[in-house]
């Protein structure tokens, strides 16, 4: 996988989650930025994403993430992509 296909695969779990297939993220994309991000869609983000690339999370990881770019790096170095 490259980084390129890592991120296209993060945007289709958000499109997924918050369905909409014309939702944009970019890797400074928070919270704030995506209509519907509210506490109980966070949990379903994080386990899609997790059931996607076949990754846990940590609490502490979770707690780290403050961004899109986070999770993408952290999802990279859990399945080896250097995002």
């Amino acid at each position: 996988m490259t980084t390129d296909e890592l991120f296209d695969n993060v945007q289709d779990v958000f499109r997924e989650v918050f369905e909409d297939q014309t939702l944009r993220i970019t890797r400074e994309t928070t919270a704030e930025d995506v209509e519907g991000w509210d506490s109980f869609a966070h949990v379903n983000l994080i386990m899609a994403l997790e059931t996607r690339f076949g990754v846990k999370f940590k609490l502490a990881e979770l707690q780290q993430m403050a961004n899109v770019g986070d999770a993408i790096t952290l999802i990279g170095q859990k399945v080896g992509v250097n995002a």
